[in-house]
């Protein structure tokens, strides 16, 4: 008498009696190999970055590698270049920090939040208040460079009667008469040591400036000199903050 027994099988073998099973239908079909696909993924994601590679480039940088690339090619990047520049010319409309009145808030920013971003720090007078002057600071250098975006300021207290001080700075970032994002003081960026790269972060994520905007600061931009300068600044930030 023929006594029954099970045969273990492992179906990711790639055996061929998986194969005559498989045939059969006993078994499953293998799934396809991954590898093809993330082969293909790596070489497009590499073709992809040669053709950009000049995106984050400046005119003066384009310039610089005439000797490097192809004529035509660079002569396409200066195009969208200019187009780029004409396009931020055109829509820099603000290019200062607005003084607020509580009773002008509503006009100045709700409502010109529909035209464009609008960001509001609520900034206290203190002098204490060391991460109020930084953004004070990072403020005007973004409301000059970033034109097309609305930077406003006011008193908190003005602003909200009552409002403590210990939740200053506040920066308030509105968009079609909503407010899209909120901080309340700079603990979420880098507090005291926050920098204007952090802002322009921000405002990458929120949309208000394209990632490849030839306006962005490059982390580059800063000499030796400048970094070293930045690093006392910092610890004299810290030594009034403590």
């Amino acid at each position: 008498m023929d006594v029954p027994f099970n045969v273990q099988v492992n179906p990711n073998e790639d055996t061929e009696w998986n194969d005559i099973l498989r045939k059969h239908g006993i078994l499953p079909e293998k799934p396809p190999s991954p590898t093809p696909l993330i082969e293909e993924a790596i070489l497009e994601a590499r073709r992809k970055a040669h053709e950009n590679r000049l995106e984050d480039k400046d005119l003066d940088e384009l310039d610089e590698l005439e000797d490097e690339e192809d004529e035509e090619f660079l002569a396409q990047y200066r195009k969208k270049r200019l187009a780029e520049l004409a396009t931020i010319q055109k829509t820099s409309i603000y290019n200062q920090v607005y003084p607020l009145q509580k009773t002008d808030y509503a006009r100045e920013v709700t409502e010109a939040s529909h035209k464009s971003f609008v960001l509001v720090n609520l900034f206290s007078p203190s002098g204490g208040n060391v991460e109020s002057r930084v953004l004070n600071n990072i403020w005007q250098q973004l409301a000059t460079k970033f034109g097309d975006i609305k930077f406003c300021q006011i008193r908190a207290d003005l602003c909200i009667e009552g409002y403590p001080e210990r939740n200053t700075p506040t920066i308030l970032v509105y968009k079609d008469g909503e407010i899209r994002r909120q901080f309340v003081t700079l603990r979420e960026l880098n507090g005291v040591r926050t920098k204007i790269e952090d802002l322009e972060k921000v405002l990458v994520d929120l949309g208000a400036v394209k990632e490849n905007d030839v306006r962005l600061k490059k982390k580059d931009d800063q000499s030796e000199d400048e970094r070293q300068n930045s690093h006392a600044k910092d610890d004299d930030d810290d030594s009034d903050w403590d």
